[in-house]
């Protein structure tokens, strides 16, 4: 398996649309020889931790509500142009994170990482629900079969955030400026929410690379 790690944020919409678009590949691929990893980056590590009416966080980042229509006019643009469902008038907060990458990152150790970073981003985008919220990150983890009550007494406390926050630190610290960005083998940087014809191509070129450095098998 050939590593694929991507450094993320559930609020991020380019990264939705960029999961959303590697899903198709890898969904086109279903023999694939990738190994998909998550990483944290938050967008706005300073967000206090309640989070903020998101209308107010909106015109304070991108100068008044004229300057917030421009920026996410793009993302309503390629999201529709890619077939991927986003609800932006749904959200009313925008969250701290914090959390939601320390449930991304338990998910992994049980191996279900995918599917809650899909749901954190579908019920973000789509249902326009609070992910800052614990409550709501203990019913997204009971969802893919993650047990809900270690989940809940986990998020009461402090566990791993000094490690996400590290390892938010350590990825601007090697030049992670924006997400989503993926790194395919801990060597190829590939920044932004790439078409689905990429993925599918460089599913193609790895599987031809892999078979073609496969051991013969010896003549019987």
């Amino acid at each position: 398996m050939i590593r694929l790690d991507i450094f993320s944020d559930p609020i991020c919409p380019w990264c939705y649309i960029g999961k959303s678009r590697l899903d198709r590949a890898l969904e086109a691929r279903p023999d694939h020889p990738l190994q998909v990893q998550w990483h944290p980056f938050q967008l706005n590590p300073d967000m206090p931790k309640q989070g903020m009416d998101r209308r107010a966080y909106l015109e304070g980042k991108f100068g008044g509500q004229e300057g917030a229509v421009k920026a996410y006019l793009p993302v309503a643009t390629e999201a529709e142009a890619s077939g991927v469902e986003i609800n932006l008038d749904a959200i009313k907060r925008t969250p701290n994170t914090l959390d939601a990458h320390r449930l991304i990152h338990w998910a992994g150790i049980e191996m279900k990482q995918n599917a809650v970073v899909d749901r954190l981003f579908r019920a973000y985008f789509i249902d326009g629900i609070d992910i800052g919220d614990p409550a709501k990150l203990v019913n997204i983890a009971s969802a893919v079969g993650m047990d809900g009550d270690v989940i809940a007494r986990l998020l009461a406390s402090d566990a791993d955030a000094d490690d996400i926050q590290a390892r938010d630190m350590d990825a601007r610290r090697k030049g992670v400026q924006s997400v989503p960005t993926f790194v395919l083998a801990n060597q190829h940087v590939v920044p932004g929410a790439q078409p689905t014809d990429l993925w599918t191509q460089v599913i193609d070129d790895l599987s031809t690379q892999l078979a073609a450095s496969a051991p013969e098998s010896p003549v019987q």
